[in-house]
């Protein structure tokens, strides 16, 4: 297969992260005997730093005829501590959302057997979780009309959904659940908003075409409550945007790291892959930035274009890494590392085409040796 795909690496560790994953594609290219063409753009602090504006003209153009789009990270201090900043690097990844019409974000979350014990959450509550959560992803408050009054001491957010937003999502998320343990959760507050009211109305009505799928509610408050007691009941979610974006957050405890979290934003003709974490500037440049959920994202590309064997590759050289602790210090603290070396052994591990045994001992003297 050929495909094209931009290349976004943002701010802070955005570039470090991505370059691990366009790494890992190429090894999967190279193995598959695919074609996979790179070509970077700048997005975020970078671009405001350099055009003025966080999307520039030349980086929407290229994702727009691009066959996917691979995303590090947005975000700088300098706008982040100043809220009179009228230009901010989030604005570029909300338009990109818009223009490439990606209104649905997929993220899945996992509790790996060998990082029980680093979560912070007990492990018998964890341990077995696997879930994925649908976030609406260009709709909602993010996106609604915003004001503030002249004197600066009134604001306001408008929060506002249509049925036809709501059900374009809700089909992709009915035939996620059916593809799994049938179970989808709408998460809502439909006690307080008309538009949660909206949303239980119409998946409501919705879930009638998928009788094969038991579907229940949680308020968001109670849904937050559930995901750290017992996140094993929970199959498939289905939520709005602001929602959405706060539980999969709170879900990265589950697996010990929110660097081990990937996501998918699509569309009906485009689509992005991303980490959920943020730019994490304390981090830039110090090879300390866990690059695997941008490499599990990269798996997701791949699962898009019905590379599903290629992406198993993917995820199962990430379990390998797991397994051996060859991970970056925010779950290994003893004998960790670096981004760049991570990445080197998950390559190593995707281009060995005869499952060579990897050797422990040269492993622990922080090598990344296959024999």
């Amino acid at each position: 297969m050929k495909l094209n795909i931009a290349v976004l690496p943002g701010d802070g560790i955005g570039p470090e992260i991505t370059q691990q994953s366009v790494k890992v594609l190429k090894a999967v290219a190279d193995r598959f005997e695919h074609e996979f063409h790179f070509e970077e753009a700048a997005v975020g602090a970078a671009a405001i730093d350099f055009w003025g504006n966080p999307l520039p003209d030349a980086t929407l153009e290229l994702c727009k005829n691009s066959d996917a789009v691979l995303f590090g990270a947005i975000g700088d201090p300098k706008y982040d501590n100043d809220p009179s900043a009228k230009v901010r690097p989030e604005q570029g990844l909300l338009k990109l959302r818009k223009e490439l019409g990606l209104f649905a974000n997929i993220r899945p979350v996992k509790a790996y057997d060998k990082l029980v014990d680093r979560s912070p959450l007990k492990a018998e509550n964890i341990s077995g979780a696997d879930m994925v959560i649908y976030r609406e992803l260009t709709g909602g408050i993010y996106f609604g009309e915003k004001s503030t009054s002249e004197d600066g001491k009134t604001a306001s957010d408008l929060c506002s959904y249509s049925v036809e937003e709501i059900e374009r999502i809700a089909h992709l998320a009915f035939k996620a659940a059916q593809s799994r343990n049938k179970k989808l959760t709408l998460v809502d507050k439909a006690n307080v908003l008309e538009t949660s009211r909206l949303w239980r109305k119409t998946v409501t009505e919705l879930g009638k075409q998928y009788d094969d799928v038991q579907l229940d509610f949680l308020f968001v408050d109670n849904a937050a409550m559930q995901m750290i007691l017992n996140p094993k009941q929970f199959d498939v979610i289905l939520t709005e945007n602001m929602f959405g974006d706060i539980l999969s957050d709170e879900a990265s405890v589950i697996g010990g790291s929110i660097g081990l979290l990937e996501s998918a934003s699509v569309g009906e003709k485009s689509a992005l892959f991303e980490p959920i974490h943020g730019s994490y500037p304390q981090a830039t440049g110090k090879g300390i930035a866990n690059p695997v959920a941008s490499i599990l994202s990269a798996a997701m590309l791949l699962d898009h274009f019905g590379l599903e064997k290629e992406a198993a590759v993917v995820r199962k050289a990430v379990e390998v890494s797991i397994q051996f602790n060859v991970c970056t210090p925010d779950i290994n603290t003893d004998n960790h590392y670096t981004t760049e070396k991570v990445g080197d052994f998950l390559e190593s591990v995707i281009s060995d085409t005869e499952n060579h045994i990897i050797n422990n001992d040269n492993l622990n003297f922080g090598q990344m040796t296959i024999i």
